[in-house]
């Protein structure tokens, strides 16, 4: 398995990029339907795949999207609900096959980092995140080798190989309160799992935390969830937070609650505008990915 690179990069997107209100403030009006993910990575360099937390897609699915994208162009792909929300993380091993055996492995090179999103009602219960973070593939090969475990569900329509060995990271996004503490950042930490940064408007955990050699950034609504955008000073503050994580440091904050995590030399960011409805989204991402240029 090739070393990740020395090279760190900030990814910045959208979560998703089929909403009907973008037409007009964001797409063209006129644009045709099934053109938004090309216009989009044609002015962003990351998108988050939502449509695998609703149901298992297809490995011609995942293809498009990667004929529809340029070459540097990555995605973040979310985890199926059925496994976070339904399974409630036990049992988890078939379902995961399942997952990546979907087509997950399709995205070659333009596959990034994978993620979690628990259910509010899900709170730090050890013994089953430890249980659920040990199956994780590390690799697109553990990956692959996990696929190939998917139940007749998938059969033919399944695939279970990949072009190359890459490394895999995960990210798992928290909704529980009880997940405010020092001890359960210190047993992602211990596992190697992103903590996401959830900016929702005071409706879930705010955490600041960094775990992984990467930030996770997902950005609900400054206000109002999913509705509010964010101002010139709000995008600013963020900038420079995520360029302080990007150069290895470790801030602490009002939203940190653990030691603080040692100094690297660099981080790769990912951070994703979900304020979808009044369509905000994309250009809040492209105004803070302005704001990171050159970093």
């Amino acid at each position: 398995m090739r070393a990740r690179s020395a090279s760190r990069r900030i990814r910045i997107g959208t979560s998703g990029w089929v909403y009907g209100p973008w037409h007009g403030p964001f797409y063209p009006r006129d644009l045709r339907r099934g053109a938004e993910l090309e216009y989009l990575s044609s002015r962003l360099g990351s998108a988050e795949i939502n449509a695998s937390f609703y149901s298992l897609q297809r490995p011609d699915t995942y293809r498009r999207w990667v004929e529809q994208t340029p070459d540097d162009f990555l995605f973040a792909v979310k985890g199926s609900r059925y496994i976070t929300h339904m399974k409630r993380l036990h049992d988890a091993e078939t379902p995961l096959a399942n997952f990546f055996a979907s087509g997950v492995l399709a995205l070659g090179s333009k596959l990034g980092p994978l993620l979690w999103q628990l259910p509010p009602s899900l709170g730090v219960d050890v013994e089953r995140l430890t249980a659920f973070f040990r199956l994780l593939p590390r690799s697109t090969a553990a990956a692959a080798a996990l696929a190939a475990r998917h139940d007749d569900r998938l059969a033919g329509r399944s695939l279970t190989e990949t072009d190359a060995d890459r490394p895999l990271r995960h990210a798992l996004e928290v909704r529980h309160p009880g997940f405010a503490s020092a001890e359960a950042v210190e047993l992602l930490r211990s596992h190697d799992i992103g903590l996401v940064v959830a900016d929702a408007a005071g409706a879930w955990p705010h955490l600041e935390d960094v775990t992984s050699d990467f930030v996770y950034l997902r950005f609900h609504g400054a206000e109002e969830l999913y509705a509010s955008g964010y101002s010139a000073e709000d995008l600013d503050r963020w900038a420079k937070l995520i360029r302080s994580w990007h150069e290895g440091k470790c801030p602490r904050t009002e939203h940190t609650v653990a030691t603080p995590a040692r100094t690297t030399k660099g981080r790769d960011i990912y951070a994703y505008f979900d304020n979808d409805v009044k369509a905000h989204a994309p250009h809040d991402a492209m105004s803070l990915a302005k704001r990171c240029a050159g970093c």
